[in-house]
């Protein structure tokens, strides 16, 4: 069962270029990495890189010092219906921390298939327009703020 405490992480280029990967078992759902912890007390920064090194192939250890940061920020949410098996009985919301990956640069990504399908760089607004996710759009949104 999965525990109602995840990581969203954005990622993007100094050019303001999103990374969105498209769910596998919802086409058309763009996202950014996201994840629930794999224990109550791994560290959340641990759980942002591993779920980044998981569905793009981007390591954390071979990027710049400090490029993968906390946006100081978290939100609470619904569980959406269709997922709510995932999580033990009766647990009905899910708080997800936000995170932060500046690249200079775009960089391949090798997608965990069995999550995503696809991938794409979008700007800003328009990933943001994209994201099934109202915290998810809300996180990118945030990025013009920083």
């Amino acid at each position: 069962m999965k525990i109602p405490v995840s990581v969203l992480v954005v990622i993007y280029t100094a050019r303001n270029e999103v990374l969105l990967l498209e769910r596998a078992d919802h086409p058309g759902y763009w996202q950014s990495v996201t994840g629930s912890l794999d224990l109550i007390d791994e560290p959340l920064i641990n759980a942002a890189a591993r779920e980044l090194l998981e569905e793009t192939g981007i390591d954390v250890s071979q990027l710049p010092e400090g490029s993968l940061k906390s946006m100081d920020y978290c939100v609470e949410y619904d569980i959406y219906p269709q997922w709510q098996h995932r999580y033990p009985p009766g647990v009905l919301k899910n708080t997800e921390h936000w995170f932060q990956v500046q690249l200079l640069d775009r960089v391949p990504v090798k997608l965990a298939l069995r999550e995503h399908t696809s991938s794409r760089w979008e700007s800003i607004s328009v990933a943001a327009s994209l994201c099934f996710s109202p915290s998810n759009r809300d996180a990118i949104l945030r990025l013009k703020i920083k």
